[in-house]
């Protein structure tokens, strides 16, 4: 009876192995790649082949001292699309409307194609891309501009990076303004990621005097992103006080920008819901 019963357990076993060695392997990182599809409040991620879908994000942010999409002088609201075209295309397109405090409201909208060039295939790994785009801003002036766009993601960190070149067409911007921004995020718990997020603007501020939007800005603060399991929804805030670096000798324009163009010190904080189409 025991050699019976020992040869009915081997047999199991056996069984229960063959099945386990054919099983799908799981990937825990799948669900944080796929339902991820922004991230970062500040810069621009493209998508890959794993992940093609199309998502809708808004967002809202406060500012003091502040002006733009991402900190208007007051509060401001913004919807986004985003979405993958295939063979590592990516584009992305948003408008905003901003409501100043004296009750004045206005307008701003931009939109771009970005491309991978290395890596795109993956979910995970190194990307890095290029994009063109055009943009009118809040007092009516149209700019074409460029992003060069570089990420990496991991189990349980993820990283992207943008260098931004815009040219206004107005006589009384720069030649060409710099942007560039960067963010890192890891996972805390589960999908919830936190992490910081970095932001330089118009870095030729740097080396012009002239610099037609104010002066080098920068901006550092604390990043949060959590995509619950299962939902069709992402949440993500970030914010925290800009400061001049350097400061030009012309009045600020209008032009697009992330933080202050008014030459004082200020702060900026912006929250966003994603909702995933696909």
């Amino acid at each position: 009876m025991k050699k019976e019963l020992y040869l009915l357990f081997s047999l199991l076993l056996l069984n229960l192995a063959g099945k386990a060695q054919t099983a799908t392997p799981i990937n825990p990182t799948a669900k944080f790649v796929a339902d991820a599809p922004q991230p970062f409040l500040f810069s621009v991620n493209t998508l890959t082949g794993t992940s093609s879908y199309w998502s809708l994000n808004y967002s809202g942010s406060y500012g003091e001292r502040a002006a733009a999409p991402f900190g208007y002088n007051g509060v401001d609201q913004q919807l986004a699309v985003k979405g993958y075209l295939g063979n590592r295309f990516t584009f992305y397109a948003n408008a905003a409307v901003g409501f100043a405090r004296n009750g004045g409201t206005t307008s701003a909208q931009q939109a771009e194609l970005m491309h991978d060039f290395i890596g795109g295939k993956q979910p995970l790994g190194p990307r890095i891309g290029l994009s063109l785009g055009a943009s009118r801003d809040w007092t009516n002036v149209k700019s074409i501009f460029s992003r060069v766009t570089g990420s990496f993601d991991a189990a349980s960190w993820k990283f992207t990076g943008n260098l931004r070149f815009e040219k206004a067409f107005d006589k009384f911007r720069d030649d060409i303004d710099l942007v560039t921004s960067v963010g890192f995020h890891h996972r805390i718990a589960g999908s919830f990621f936190g992490g910081v997020e970095a932001v330089g603007q118009d870095l030729e501020g740097f080396w012009d005097s002239e610099e037609a939007e104010g002066g080098a800005k920068l901006l550092v603060g604390p990043s949060i992103n959590y995509t619950p399991v299962g939902s069709k929804f992402g949440f993500s805030i970030c914010g925290g006080p800009i400061f001049y670096a350097t400061h030009s000798n012309v009045i600020p324009s209008e032009a697009i920008r992330d933080l202050s163009t008014i030459s004082q010190n200020g702060y900026t904080i912006r929250a966003q819901v994603s909702f995933n189409l696909h």
